[in-house]
């Protein structure tokens, strides 16, 4: 199980490395960078949200201690110092919650300039990466295409190679029916073979026709020796066929005896 798992993994490896293009992947990786950009963008907006509520609410505070210190001064004047007292004890309270927002607004404005340079940083790291991606591309795009070129000129290619592949079958069935042919025409000649069709001669008919071309060198040769002689061609070759008759029938009476 272990080795079959080895083996799998090890063709689905291969598969994903040929299925895989350098140009989409940095596409991806490009898209995943600007959605992180996009939430730290979005992370600086939500604190600066919250340092702007804060500095509202710490103005609202402070307008309400001016109010009660006022209020404290007029009740004071008028002889109401119950009212003066409580009325500085309110605002007491307003200035220790102003003091605790003043501490959350320093926070909150320390963690907004972080997180603004972060994404400072962020950004021009992910202009650099898309310069460089598109840089990539294109050379990669480039050296596809000459690639593909040269596999076309020199044919290594995967369509050039079946072309080849079917040039060489045609080549070699042309050559085997050739031989083939060949060596029938041979069996045939020599009677190894019948003939069907009836057009082949039996070894009675070869002879005569070897005979009668026999014949017709002869009677070519009489009449050019006749030619050269300065006598009659039509002598020359009525004297070769008597000749030749003669020879015919001594050879008849020596194949009868």
């Amino acid at each position: 199980m272990k080795r079959m798992g080895m083996i799998f993994r090890a063709k689905a490896n291969k598969a994903l490395d040929r299925a895989e293009d350098p140009r989409e992947t940095l596409d991806y990786s490009y898209q995943k960078q600007l959605e992180l950009l996009q939430k730290v963008r979005r992370g600086v907006a939500d604190v600066a949200t919250s340092r702007k509520r804060l500095e509202l609410q710490l103005n609202q505070l402070q307008g309400q201690s001016t109010k009660l210190e006022d209020q404290g001064r007029k009740a004071l004047a008028l002889g109401r110092e119950d009212l003066a007292r409580e009325a500085l004890s309110r605002r007491a309270a307003l200035q220790q919650q102003v003091t605790d927002l003043e501490t959350q607004h320093q926070t909150l404005q320390g963690e907004e300039e972080k997180l603004t340079l972060a994404a400072q940083r962020l950004q021009a790291k992910v202009d650099a990466f898309r310069t460089r991606k598109e840089t990539i591309k294109a050379t990669y795009t480039a050296a596809q295409a000459q690639t593909r070129i040269g596999e076309a000129f020199s044919g290594i290619s995967e369509e050039m190679g079946d072309v080849g592949m079917a040039i060489q079958r045609a080549e070699d069935k042309t050559a085997q029916l050739q031989a083939r042919a060949g060596a029938i025409d041979e069996l045939l000649a020599s009677g190894a073979l019948d003939d069907q069709s009836g057009m082949a001669k039996d070894d009675i008919a070869a002879e005569l026709d070897r005979i009668s071309g026999g014949t017709d060198v002869e009677l070519e040769l009489q009449r050019m020796k006749a030619e050269l002689a300065g006598g009659s061609p039509q002598q020359a070759i009525e004297g070769g066929t008597t000749d030749g008759s003669q020879q015919s029938q001594t050879q008849h009476k020596f194949d009868k005896q």
